[in-house]
């Protein structure tokens, strides 16, 4: 199953893959044609950024710019339930990030989540649902209505958390959205 979904995702496909959180929808997100592919399953406006998932430090340092303190107050954190909006390198599109320089990154704390990302470089990471409905916490929660746009659901059990991760705006040190993991995120910007 994972072996098929890096496929598909390399390959500029579009898979739903489960989280510590919710459910997300996984293209690369380095793939401009792939990103609009999410956009279009998600029925969600261009004018709303998309975040992504990485696997490891070293991906999150290609894709953000991130200092020593930012990098140390990470490692407190991740992986983990918790999404850090942080200053994009420009390997990131703009497409992806609505065109603000700012992008939101995830590394989630899933082995599924996670083989799949090591083997395809960073993805996309929003929820698998069309925008504005409830996002699943289990690939049965997942609708049709994605499930039969996408190339692949891949089933990982019931999500930890079932609810969408903390928003962290790194810079400022402020939460922007509550969810899961907001006592961590708290206690490290403390």
């Amino acid at each position: 199953m994972i072996a098929n979904a890096t496929r598909l995702v390399t390959g500029g496909g579009v898979i739903v893959y489960p989280t510590e959180t919710v459910y997300g929808l996984g293209a690369n997100a380095l793939d401009e044609q792939a990103i609009l592919r999410v956009f279009q399953i998600k029925r969600r406006p261009h004018n709303k950024p998309i975040s992504l998932a990485v696997s490891s430090t070293e991906m999150l340092q290609m894709v953000a710019e991130l200092s020593k303190e930012d990098l140390a107050l990470l490692e407190g954190i991740f992986p983990g339930p918790i999404s850090v909006l942080v200053r994009k390198k420009n390997i990131v599109p703009d497409i992806l990030t609505a065109g603000s320089p700012m992008v939101a990154i995830r590394f989630p704390d899933h082995e599924i989540a996670l083989r799949i990302i090591e083997r395809c470089g960073p993805i996309t990471s929003t929820s698998a649902n069309r925008t504005g409905s409830r996002p699943p916490s289990s690939a049965d929660e997942v609708s049709n209505e994605i499930a039969d746009r996408v190339d692949l659901v891949v089933d990982g059990g019931k999500c930890r958390y079932a609810e969408p991760s903390t928003l962290l705006d790194l810079e400022k040190r402020e939460i922007i959205r509550a969810g899961a993991g907001l006592d961590k995120a708290l206690k490290a910007i403390s």
